[in-house]
């Protein structure tokens, strides 16, 4: 493969690597969610992390925090698994029910990020991308399918008007 060829296929994707952080994600989301292998899963972030306890699972006052979230289209719902970047550890989940938030749709600027808003004051941020690779806040995990199937969910099931 030439030096251009490589230059714009874009970043390889490690599949060990990525498997294994997919298989923590799997083993976390399912010691804190009931049912855990009825939903799929995805890797994301969010900056507004106060209702996760960030401090207390972190040991940390940064404002970005790591989510597993979870989503079942059966019952409309959002679950989300706040964790540190190297998968050893997790807080609380949150369950957001479509038919109990007040609203949530997609905020294509400036973050490209899945709002919900459980209630008029609060609200969370859900950023996912194909893969995260800066170790040092997010794990690495390749997951282009599952975000293309989480953005369809989203938007045509859970998204209100």
């Amino acid at each position: 493969m030439g030096f251009f060829s490589r230059l714009f296929k874009g970043p390889e994707v490690d599949w060990e690597k990525s498997n294994a952080n997919a298989a923590r994600m799997k083993a976390l989301f399912g010691q804190m969610v009931e049912e855990a292998d009825s939903y799929r899963l995805l890797f994301g972030y969010t900056e507004d992390v106060s209702r996760f306890n960030y401090g207390f699972v972190h040991g940390s006052k940064t404002k970005v925090g790591n989510l597993i979230v979870g989503w079942r289209e059966s019952t409309r719902t959002i679950v989300v698994v706040p964790t540190v970047p190297d998968l050893s550890g997790c807080g609380d989940p949150v369950y957001y029910h479509r038919s109990e938030i007040w609203k949530a749709y997609r905020n294509k600027y400036p973050s490209d990020a899945f709002i919900i808003y459980p209630d008029r004051k609060s609200y969370i941020g859900i950023l996912a991308y194909d893969w995260l690779d800066d170790e040092s806040l997010y794990v690495y995990v390749s997951q282009e399918e599952e975000l293309a199937a989480f953005t369809d969910f989203f938007l045509h099931q859970f998204a209100t008007k």
